[in-house]
């Protein structure tokens, strides 16, 4: 299966803690296949450089070491992705998160998060 991290879930993945025990399950069986779009990427490094995320290390050496260890996949924003946003309601008004579940709906993806809104768009949920 294909799972695409929300942000909040890669940043509690890092940490060790604040998964669920299904989440965690799923991001350990080596039969899935993890992403982090692009979008969290972006999201966590707005966040860092206004003070309002503290990471253990490094953006850049905490993704590198996630793709190195667990086989992690950067997800490309594509323009298919984009256009995709003029199909979603606005349940969400999170642009990270609504570019996120875009991606997921145009592969097929799961999406692993605990956001009650994500639902609601009708992409898998894994928590």
């Amino acid at each position: 299966m294909d799972l695409l991290l929300d942000t909040c879930a890669f940043i509690w993945w890092d940490s060790g803690g604040g998964l669920s025990s299904v989440a965690a399950a799923e991001l350990q069986d080596p039969a899935n296949r993890l992403h982090l779009s692009l979008a969290s990427l972006w999201e966590m490094q707005l966040k860092q450089q206004r003070g309002k995320l503290l990471l253990r290390k490094p953006l850049a050496e905490i993704v590198e070491e996630q793709c190195r260890q667990n086989g992690l996949l950067l997800l490309a924003i594509e323009p298919a992705d984009i256009y995709g946003l003029s199909q979603l309601p606005f349940h969400h008004a999170d642009p990270f998160d609504r570019l996120i579940i875009s991606q997921a709906k145009q592969r097929g993806f799961s999406v692993v998060t605990e956001d009650g809104e994500f639902p609601r768009y009708g992409v898998p949920i894994v928590w």
